[in-house]
């Protein structure tokens, strides 16, 4: 006799994302993943008087270069006075700035000449920050 076979719990999109991407689809949508994760793609100021309702493809005739999707938002009370009645996006490479190198830290030994050197400054917490300062200054 063979054992039956056991039921292990599945995750609540892998049972629904049939019966949904029908319905997605009707709506321009090639996925959930605009809806659940809007807040994430437009922030939680804006996702918490908006929601994302389909995206508009426009049809194509013949050879011509096709205009791009829009998407539509449903947009709640004074919000739509700000809403944009147009997004364009055009895939590409981002320009992001260079990753800025922090400086390596002041000599030890020279920020501790410096503030021996000031023996006029009684905080010694505060001689401590200016002989490192000067270190600093000096290595540049």
């Amino acid at each position: 006799m063979s054992k039956p076979s056991r039921s292990f719990p599945r995750p609540l999109s892998d049972l629904l994302a049939p019966t949904l991407s029908g319905v997605l689809k009707a709506q321009g949508f090639a996925s959930a993943e605009i809806l659940s994760r809007w807040p994430q793609i437009v922030g939680p100021e804006i996702a918490a008087s908006s929601e994302p309702l389909k995206i508009n493809w426009p049809r194509v005739h013949g050879e011509e270069t096709p205009e791009p999707a829009t998407l539509v938002l449903r947009v709640e009370g004074p919000a739509a006075l700000e809403a944009i009645g147009r997004i364009a996006l055009r895939q590409a490479p981002l320009r992001r700035p260079a990753a800025k190198r922090r400086p390596a830290p002041a000599d030890p030994a020279a920020a501790a000449r410096i503030a021996n050197a000031l023996p006029d400054i009684k905080d010694d917490d505060l001689r401590n920050a200016i002989g490192r300062l000067g270190a600093a200054i000096k290595r540049k």
